[in-house]
């Protein structure tokens, strides 16, 4: 079987996201074709929304059958000054596994630091609207 033109296919990223001081983590198939059973891996657990959920384990982490080309699925992780003040994990590893409508597999391993983003200065609130 031949190999799909490279340009002609699924690909699969975890993004992090800094907004605002909030920091999400999106699934993103950045690929011109479908992706399905995606998987993403971390190499170790870490906490979000207050401590009180483990991010590694999310059912959006553990398989998602159909990740149309172009769509990010996004989760929001933490504020950066509440995942920052409790130590959390800076240095994350994801490892992604995916494969295309032919069954193909494909595969990436993405690491991230989010230390880069503890020391952005971000407006808290926005202007009184009257």
């Amino acid at each position: 079987m031949a190999e799909p033109d490279e340009g002609l296919r699924p690909d699969v990223i975890l993004d992090v996201v800094f907004e605002d001081g909030l920091l999400f983590l999106g699934l993103v198939n950045t690929g011109t074709r479908p992706a399905t059973k995606v998987v993403c891996r971390f190499d170790r657990p870490f906490h979000g929304l207050g401590g009180r959920v483990d991010m590694s384990r999310l059912r959006l982490f553990r398989k998602v059958e159909f990740l149309p080309a172009g769509k990010e699925i996004r989760t929001l992780l933490d504020t950066s000054a509440a995942y920052f003040s409790r130590r959390e994990p800076t240095k994350l590893t994801a490892e992604l596994t995916w494969r295309d409508e032919e069954g193909r597999r494909y595969e990436r391993r993405i690491a991230h630091d989010l230390a880069i983003y503890s020391d952005l200065a971000y407006v808290v609130g926005g202007p009184a609207v009257n």
